[in-house]
């Protein structure tokens, strides 16, 4: 099995579940995303770059997007953590994702991919 699989099954519930449900919504909606193992947490990449990845830590699963200072829609949901170029959402139950807010992220951060340091 896929390392990034392990990880994502061995994790206890909720938070399985919730990284069941945020692979699913990133591969629906981002085709060409590449589901890896990378810095001990599953890793999404896009054109060999890092895209987002997905932690469960300290009691939430955080879905932190690599290139995000050019990302714009939903900022107020965003989660910045005392980092400079790193932004994420976090849950810490399904109930709590916004299906359209977490799409509208992938979309906004997916158009600004090639802005920044992700070159």
């Amino acid at each position: 099995m896929n390392p990034a699989q392990d990880y994502i099954l061995s994790q206890p519930e909720p938070f399985r579940s919730i990284l069941l449900h945020l692979e699913a919504t990133v591969q629906g909606e981002l085709k060409e995303a590449q589901l890896l193992y990378k810095y001990r947490v599953p890793f999404f990449y896009i054109d060999n770059k890092p895209f987002c990845y997905l932690i469960h830590t300290k009691g939430y699963i955080d879905v932190g997007f690599w290139n995000s200072a050019h990302m714009t829609v939903h900022s107020d949901k965003m989660i910045t953590a005392k980092r400079k170029h790193m932004k994420s959402l976090r849950y810490k139950s399904l109930v709590e994702i916004n299906q359209q807010v977490l799409i509208e992220v992938l979309q906004d951060a997916y158009a600004n991919r090639h802005k920044g340091f992700y070159k």
